[in-house]
């Protein structure tokens, strides 16, 4: 039986046992902590989404289905958390602007070079993936976030569009836009 039909059956079940919150981490933590790096890019704030989002799963334990999807509402729960901590911060910089810090990391960095054939090619491999991150982190949310649903947690159009509550056409139609604008701006960056 899985966690989520015993929690189904159990409703008036007061808390999630231990082992059936390290379920849903060993079953779906990879995914959900590449999609909260995707959204926040760093470390630091992706270690603070990725525990938020299953402390509020705990929380919201009652509201789980064991005939949907758990990995579409999980991440649910990330991307609204990670909007709600951007408005916050949007908010506070209104109110006492800061300077900007520098977000980028390099983490893996030196890991990625070393397993390139040539120095090389790990340079244009880096250049690249640095391109297509940069073409992503333009796009608007509307578009960014079913692309990474779609790419990095490996969700169907439909697992997709029950996360962000919109219909599979408008998944598909946003999937669409946001390939056409990265394509456009590769090719132009591109030498």
């Amino acid at each position: 039986m899985t966690i989520f039909k015993r929690m189904a059956i159990q409703e008036g079940a007061s808390r999630l046992e231990p082992d059936e919150l390290i379920e849903l981490v060993r079953q779906h933590g990879k995914s959900i902590y590449a999609f909260c790096y995707r959204l926040t890019g760093n470390k630091a704030d992706t270690d603070d989404l990725y525990q938020e989002t299953f402390l509020k799963a705990v929380e919201l334990r009652h509201k789980m289905d064991a005939s949907r999807n758990p990995k579409a509402y999980l991440l649910s729960i990330a991307i609204r958390l990670n909007r709600n901590h951007r408005r916050k911060f949007a908010w506070r910089q209104r109110i006492v602007p800061t300077s900007e810090l520098d977000a980028a990391t390099g983490a893996g960095t030196f890991d990625s070079l070393a397993s390139e054939a040539t120095p090389e090619d790990a340079v244009l491999s880096l250049e690249l993936r640095s391109m297509v991150q940069d073409a992503a982190n333009r796009l608007g949310d509307k578009l960014k976030l079913p692309l990474y649903l779609y790419y990095t947690a490996d969700m169907a159009v439909e697992e997709i569009a029950s996360a962000l509550g919109i219909p599979a056409g408008t998944v598909k139609s946003r999937l669409h836009t946001a390939r056409k604008l990265m394509r456009q701006a590769l090719e132009v960056e591109s030498p």
